[in-house]
């Protein structure tokens, strides 16, 4: 009996070992199978995330365009003679009124004078005649004068008086002349530099060498073509002055002056169908020069909501446009987007996205539609730009 218990207890020592050594078996092949797994699963990929922005905005329509001064004036002098003074540097800025060259005054403070001789002769001669004829006059009255002689003695009184009359213009013309050495600034703004020097000797008119050229400074327009739609949307109303209008410099990445649109062509060009527009901007601080190309925004007068993300943000495949979503399980998504205008340096999106969704801003090469990504959460790029505007 005892022998069969023997028996009995080393069969179970054996195969209670033996299910220990399976257990462990077992476990080890476990263990295996999740490090295998483990190391055929990605890591996720640290990427940067931003949410959309949603918010209300204006329409902008970008053109080329230059800039014109308000008054230019080419100085032309108005009576010949000699160029005894000039008053201005290369550049300066003048008001209107102020002197810029002097032509030699003397000749005509001269024909002045001498004029004004005639004009006290002329008054003597018809002070006599008008004498003259009150006394004929009474001749007349006695009988002691012919009626001819009384007609002849009227005449000579009225040609006296005419003759004062001429005298007394032509003083006038001298003195306009006298005044016309003296050339003034027509305007106020900024000259360029004296064509004709001291000494020179200058003719009257336009059609002699200009002694410089004046434009003014501030306001000043800038000159631009904008499309059919465009006009029909924003421009052929009445109440086109509330069209906003914003301007920027070919140094410059943004739009730093705030305008209004002063006036629209009355004809659309067929050739290009496109129709003048002329914008008017302040240029308190003279950085606006004439001449200088300009980039011209139109916005529209009202505002409608709009999804605006990084430009950057926006791939490409193929004639489609797509950004990659990261979802609630930071998942990126393929999503397919139409995109809009730019804005601030953002994009409006019209179809594709919504508000609070978040896409993928940097480190777009490292990550593919389903990947799993690790998201470090930025604003948008230009946020703090278009909160701003």
């Amino acid at each position: 009996m005892r022998s069969i218990d023997r028996k009995l207890i080393g069969t179970a020592g054996i195969v209670l070992a033996g299910c220990v050594v399976a257990t462990l078996l077992y476990c080890v092949a476990i263990g295996r199978g999740d490090v295998a797994r483990a190391a055929n699963t990605p890591a996720a990929v640290e990427v940067d995330v931003a949410q959309v922005i949603a918010k209300d905005i204006s329409d902008w329509q970008s053109y080329s365009g230059r800039l014109e001064a308000i008054d230019h004036v080419d100085i032309h002098a108005l009576v010949p003679g000699t160029i005894s003074e000039i008053y201005f540097h290369d550049g300066q800025l003048v008001k209107k009124g102020d002197p810029l060259f002097l032509i030699d005054p003397r000749p005509y403070t001269a024909a002045v004078d001498q004029v004004k001789a005639e004009v006290a002769a002329s008054k003597a001669r018809a002070a006599f005649a008008q004498a003259d004829y009150e006394r004929a006059q009474k001749l007349l009255a006695d009988n002691a004068i012919s009626k001819r002689d009384f007609d002849d003695r009227r005449d000579q009184t009225l040609s006296a008086e005419a003759a004062v009359k001429a005298a007394e213009a032509a003083l006038e013309v001298a003195q306009v002349n006298l005044g016309y050495t003296r050339v003034t600034a027509p305007v106020s703004g900024r000259l360029s530099r004296a064509e004709q020097t001291l000494g020179n000797t200058v003719n009257a008119g336009n059609g002699s060498p200009k002694l410089s050229t004046l434009v003014s400074v501030s306001p000043i327009y800038a000159d631009f073509d904008v499309d059919e739609q465009t006009y029909l949307l924003h421009l052929s109303r009445l109440s086109r002055e509330s069209v906003p209008v914003r301007l920027g410099l070919a140094s410059e990445t943004g739009y730093s002056r705030i305008g209004k649109v002063a006036s629209v062509d009355n004809a659309l060009d067929p050739g290009s169908g496109t129709i003048r527009v002329r914008a008017i901007f302040q240029n308190d601080d003279g950085a606006l020069v004439p001449g200088l190309y300009a980039r011209i925004q139109v916005g529209s007068s009202g505002t409608h909501p709009a999804i605006l993300i990084d430009e950057k943000s926006v791939l490409t495949d193929q004639a489609r446009k797509f950004v990659l979503v990261v979802d609630s399980q930071n998942h990126a998504q393929y999503r397919e987007v139409v995109e809009g205008p730019h804005y601030e340096g953002l994009s409006e999106i019209r179809s594709g996205l919504k508000p609070r969704e978040s896409i993928v801003v940097n480190g777009l090469q490292r990550v593919h539609p389903g990947d799993v990504v690790k998201p470090n959460v930025v604003p948008m790029t230009g946020e703090k730009l278009a909160q701003a505007q």
